[in-house]
């Protein structure tokens, strides 16, 4: 694609103006004569009041030096391939149609119309502005908050013209602390507004913004624009027909905000990317919409209910559910569920836009549906949730490494039941997933969801991500993981959840895993909920709570484990919970500088454990509810143990706590870096 800033900055640009313009705290500006006005468009200036019909001229430079408005009964008219060059004047420098007024973009594929100030930098410039006579909450002849502008009425079917083909770049300018101009505004628009194909670029606000009306925008290209995306309020009732949306630089607000009333807008076929977070759709107050083909890469909140308001006011189409993924205030936050799918919209749809914006190929996020292998010559950063589909399969080979964008529960990888991953990691040359820095709770961490079984039942509902997982199929196969490390994971989704590791969800005995380390996570090391997979060689260190956590019936294994606690605050070595199927322990090894507990077996839990060594502990072992000792077999006995001074569940192991200590001295692969 063009770079429009370079072709811009080579234009001569008249400076200055030969007519006035007020600030905000000046009198009113000196509005130029229509005279005036039409022979500085003659000379390729536009500012002032636009009373009658004017066609510009594609081959001449446009400069826009002020305030330029398109008034009542009169029309602007731009052709294929102009372009206007706005001064940076801030908030004196725009383009506004006044109610009753038109204007006419009519550029196209090959030659669309420009608007943009010189260096393009976000707030340089206004932006335009259109007000029409349709319907609104804010009622008829209502003030903007931009301009004062006049917009409002009872025409729903009104016309302000067209817009066809239009990039815009550079707007956004600060009127005040609560208020800028966007790229685009509609106040009032109404339906026989034909609008399609626009582009707007580093904008200090809105990309667009509809107050009210019942206009709508087919092809819109959003890029970097610093507040909302797409932004409505007072009512709207148009709606959006497939719009690509991207999210390259840090701080912006959402991909869409809908504020107050709700008319039920609709959205069809919205892509947004992020490649540094964000939230991605905010609904204040009573605002929802419909939405079909929605498309989310990158963020770290999907949906934001700002103000409590019903969730069914906002209604997704093609089988995307929200799940509740955290509280703060008045705001519900949620993970949708479905819309981590393939772009519904593709960039090179937009071939027209003067941009150098890409998607690098070492950005991993969205899903995988077919076969995708991982190049292990690329620098991966895993920038949002992965998510390998029913029917899908990623082979990560040796020596891939993938740095996790440090982004809470909006970052992890995620195996769906009937997918697969296969990691192809050696002892000389491991797979490493890992956060920059590998502080606890950076990301969320690998969870695998098979088909074996569960005592939460078949399609049980996951706590993190709300991941389906479940079946009737012990011997299920959700691949082979060797030789993997995996640092920082464990973001906390709320006040009872975590992420983990690697969390196994109802995984069959057909999984391989072995040769696993995990390192410095806020939450669980790796937790079995249900299933039957076994575990060969984990190392297991400085996780803030369990080590190895198991629930809901797993009845597979772990041989040879190293577990290393050197950090104050960990829960426990084990923590068994609910009923016991009996999962099988070989040569444990857990050594704790810090003191804490060893094991800990929640309700009914227990298992059979040979090889255990345990050093540095306050507590060897914590029959939590008071189950039976006998649930916990070591070395072919129930467990041997003393009950600890003034505890009811807290014992200390008089035997089989201090078999040799496994060798690891050969584990070099186990503290492998980015």
């Amino acid at each position: 694609m063009k770079n429009l800033f370079a072709k811009l900055l080579m234009i001569v640009v008249v400076s200055g103006s030969i007519f006035s313009c007020s600030s905000n705290d000046d009198p009113d500006p000196i509005i130029p004569p229509t005279e005036a006005v039409i022979e500085n468009l003659d000379n390729g200036i536009m500012q002032g009041n636009l009373t009658e019909n004017y066609t510009l001229n594609a081959s001449t430079q446009y400069n826009l030096t002020g305030q330029f408005t398109i008034a009542n009964g009169a029309s602007l008219t731009i052709p294929a391939g102009t372009t206007i060059v706005a001064d940076a004047g801030g908030t004196e420098v725009y383009i506004g149609v006044l109610k009753g007024g038109q204007i006419f973009i009519n550029g196209n594929p090959a030659n669309p119309v420009v608007m943009s100030s010189a260096a393009g930098d976000p707030g340089d410039w206004g932006g335009l502005t259109i007000c029409g006579d349709a319907t609104t909450t804010a009622g008829v002849d209502a003030t903007a908050e931009v301009g004062g502008f006049i917009y409002g009425g009872t025409n729903d079917s009104d016309s302000s013209g067209n817009i066809s083909y239009l990039q815009i770049v550079g707007t956004g300018a600060q009127i005040n602390s609560e208020s800028q101009y966007n790229g685009v505004s509609f106040y009032a628009v109404g339906s026989g507004t034909v609008v399609n194909n626009v582009a707007v670029i580093n904008g200090a606000d809105d990309g667009v913004e509809f107050f009210g009306g019942t206009v709508s925008v087919s092809n819109l290209y959003l890029e970097n624009n610093d507040d909302d995306s797409i932004d409505w309020t007072e009512g709207w009732s148009g709606g959006i027909d497939t719009a690509y949306i991207s999210h390259t630089v840090s701080g912006f607000s959402t991909v869409f905000e809908g504020d107050k009333d709700n008319a039920n807008p609709t959205f069809d076929n919205i892509t947004a990317i992020s490649t540094v977070g964000g939230t991605a759709l905010q609904f204040k107050k009573q605002s929802g919409g419909t939405i079909t083909g929605l498309s989310l890469s990158g963020y770290d909140t999907d949906l934001d209910m700002k103000d409590g308001g019903a969730l069914s006011n906002v209604v997704f189409e093609n089988s995307i559910t929200p799940v509740l993924s955290g509280e703060d205030g008045d705001s519900d936050f949620y993970t949708l569920n479905g819309a981590n799918v393939a772009p519904t919209v593709d960039l090179s749809d937009f071939d027209w836009v003067d941009t150098d914006l890409t998607i690098g190929n070492n950005i991993l996020q969205g899903t995988v549906s077919g076969t995708v292998t991982l190049d292990a010559g690329i620098d991966y950063v895993l920038n949002s949730s992965y998510i390998v589909q029913d029917g899908g399969k990623l082979i990560i080979p040796a020596g891939t490494k993938i740095t996790a964008r440090d982004g809470g529960t909006g970052v992890y990888i995620a195996v769906l039941k009937g997918g697969q991953i296969e990691i192809n990691g050696t002892s000389d040359s491991p797979v490493v997933i890992a956060s920059e820095n590998s502080e606890p709770g950076d990301w969320g961490g690998l969870t695998i969801c098979g088909e074996a079984t569960t005592s939460a039942g078949v399609d049980a509902t996951a706590e993190v991500g709300g991941f389906i997982y479940g079946g009737t199929n012990d011997t299920d196969d959700s691949g082979h993981i060797r030789y993997l490390v995996i640092k920082g994971t464990g973001a906390q989704i709320n006040s009872e959840s975590q992420y983990n590791g690697v969390s196994f969800y109802a995984v069959g005995s057909n999984t391989e895993v072995e040769n696993v380390s995990v390192i410095n996570g806020a939450d669980d090391g790796v937790e079995f909920f249900g299933g039957t997979v076994a575990a060969t060689n984990l190392y297991l260190e400085n996780n803030d709570d369990d080590s190895i956590d198991w629930t809901e019936e797993w009845s597979g294994s772990v041989t040879n484990a190293y577990i290393s606690h050197t950090i104050a605050g960990f829960s426990t070595v084990f923590e068994g919970d609910k009923d016991n199927a009996n999962p099988t322990f070989t040569n444990i090894t857990a050594i704790s500088t810090v003191g804490g507990t060893g094991l800990q077996f929640k309700k009914q839990s227990g298992g059979s454990i040979t090889g255990l060594h345990l050093t540095g502990y306050d507590v060897d072992l914590d029959m939590k509810d008071g189950g039976a000792l006998s649930n916990v077999q070591i070395e072919g006995a129930d467990a041997d143990a003393t009950l600890i001074n003034g505890e009811t569940t807290k014992y200390t192991l008089n035997s089989g706590n201090d078999a040799t200590p496994l060798d690891i001295s050969g584990w070099t692969w186990k503290d492998a870096n980015l």
